[in-house]
């Protein structure tokens, strides 16, 4: 931690000892609270006033999309979106594409699957009305389906007759309305039973380890979908990018 000197004004003075007597806390950690939360508002302005996107904006306050959608919703800031509604359903989509849950419990899993699908679908409703899109609807109801998963996470494997093992994806935005989808393994994400001490690049010949001692998973090849297409339970008819070594659905 880095100390500075500043020459603060009396009237800023008094309300540092106001805030410090209301809180009951130091003058220091008052003061850089003041500075955290000047940052957020001076952000969330720029923000408001279409001189930063959602994702720098993200970035800035060091959230998560959806946690930054969660903070504009909060202060009211929702004007953009309905300014732009590409925007919204490009950063909404986002936002539902980073949830994740299994349950060994089918039941459980159609129930959150539809609970989750319907939190968005009020939201986006209510603020486009007959704007609102059922592509944009399916978009999230096949990001869920493959997100929230009917499986064991004691033995890693789907449930029922076929069991597989649990395949997560992950979602990132590409270029318009375009996302990056890449496939991971579920048990590949889980640590190392036995954490062993390697050095962080490891020889060429032998297998690659992080600075936490786990092995390093490198994925093969990425998906490419568009939110715009009209996603049903195959998508096989819809147009995917792939790059080289990737797949096409």
């Amino acid at each position: 931690m880095s100390v500075i000197s500043l020459r603060l004004k009396d009237r800023e003075i008094k309300r540092i000892n106001e805030l410090s007597k209301m809180g009951h806390k130091d003058k220091s950690a008052v003061a850089r609270e003041l500075i955290d939360y000047g940052w957020e508002f001076l952000m969330l302005k720029l923000y408001r006033e279409g001189k930063m996107s959602l994702s720098a904006l993200s970035e800035k306050l060091e959230l998560s999309v959806s946690e930054t959608i969660d903070l504009l919703s909060e202060f009211g800031v929702e004007s953009r979106y309905r300014k732009s509604q590409l925007e919204y359903e490009r950063y909404a989509v986002l936002a539902v594409s980073s949830i994740y849950g299994i349950d060994i419990l089918k039941d459980n899993v159609v129930e959150c699957r539809k609970r989750l699908f319907g939190i968005f679908d009020q939201k986006y409703t209510s603020l486009f009305k007959k704007r609102a899109k059922e592509e944009c609807r399916n978009a999230v109801k096949y990001i869920l389906k493959r997100n929230i998963i009917w499986g064991d996470a004691l033995t890693l494997k789907t449930v029922g007759d076929n069991q597989q093992p649990i395949v997560f994806p992950e979602w990132s935005p590409a270029r318009g309305s375009f996302f990056k989808r890449r496939d991971f393994a579920f048990h590949e994400l889980l640590p190392e039973k036995k954490e062993r001490a390697m050095p962080l690049f490891s020889k060429i010949d032998k297998p690659l380890y992080s600075d936490l001692g786990g092995e390093v998973f490198i994925p093969n090849g990425s998906l490419y979908l568009r939110i715009k297409s009209t996603y049903a339970a195959d998508i096989k008819n819809h147009s995917v990018l792939a790059p080289s070594g990737g797949k096409s659905y």
